[in-house]
């Protein structure tokens, strides 16, 4: 931990959002967004369609500029000109998108090299291919994947590659987009145990966004739920099963909610 994390304060939220605003023209698709994300924890994030999920992880991360309110990851302020403040959020957190974004034309060992070449660049090669190589297991890879290109690796081992980049540098804190999305059940399964294997091992804090509500009740700590252009509730999964509003209930009381709780048919 360094000196600005101390500064926050190590039970301060490692994610604090307040009055987020996005808009794109007349369309606003976020009014007034609070959420506080804990440290150590799996937070999921849901919603339907529209809902804005992947435009406010673009908000926390810098991509998307919001109209309104203030972010601060870290303790630092996210929407900081500051390039000191920039670099010390950039170097503190992985990012895994739902394609993955890999490079295709390099392998996966240099894949996860990118950041490690970013940030250390006097690292001799050895030590950046063995720091290479001990992601790629951490991530449940072979050793051999290391040198394949992400085109001769399954959908599953993507994600893990790209999941090897994202710890490339050892951050406190993971995003996911929607990182089981198209994997078969018994891979999608296989990755939500390797994530909550990593946060009990590292403490990652682990930001979400899924579909997937077997991820939800097999990981995740918290769920937080987007819709009516905010969050209108942040719980554990069960406890949301009982909320009074006609999206949640159907998300979490339909045929694939009552499956991924095991209720009875």
């Amino acid at each position: 931990m360094d000196a600005l994390d101390e500064a926050a304060g190590a039970d301060a939220p490692i994610i604090r959002v307040r009055g987020l605003v996005n808009r794109f023209g007349s369309q606003v698709v976020h009014d007034g967004v609070d959420l506080d994300v804990r440290r150590g924890e799996i937070l999921g994030v849901v919603g339907g369609s529209g809902s804005g999920k992947s435009v406010f992880m673009r908000s926390l991360l810098g991509l998307q500029v919001p109209a309104a309110g203030r972010i601060e990851i870290l303790g630092v302020d996210a929407r900081s000109q500051d390039p000191a403040l920039r670099r010390h959020i950039e170097r503190n957190i992985g990012v895994l998108f739902q394609d993955g974004a890999l490079f295709s034309s390099l392998t996966v060992g240099e894949n996860v090299q990118v950041p490690l070449k970013e940030y250390y660049p006097d690292l001799p090669d050895s030590l950046r291919y063995e720091l290479a190589l001990l992601k790629v297991k951490l991530a449940g890879l072979p050793a051999d994947a290391l040198d394949k290109l992400p085109s001769q690796l399954s959908g599953g081992m993507r994600k893990r590659a790209a999941l090897a980049r994202a710890l490339a540098l050892d951050p406190p804190l993971l995003f996911l987009d929607e990182p089981t999305a198209g994997l078969d059940p018994i891979g999608a399964a296989a990755f939500d145990q390797l994530l909550h294997t990593l946060r009990e091992a590292l403490g990652l804090t682990v930001f979400l966004i899924t579909h997937d509500l077997d991820t939800l009740y097999a990981i995740c700590d918290r769920v937080a739920v987007l819709a009516d252009r905010r969050i209108v509730a942040v719980a554990p999964v069960r406890e949301l099963e009982t909320l009074d509003h006609p999206w949640v209930q159907e998300y979490f009381n339909g045929p694939r909610g009552r499956a991924a709780r095991g209720d009875p048919p």
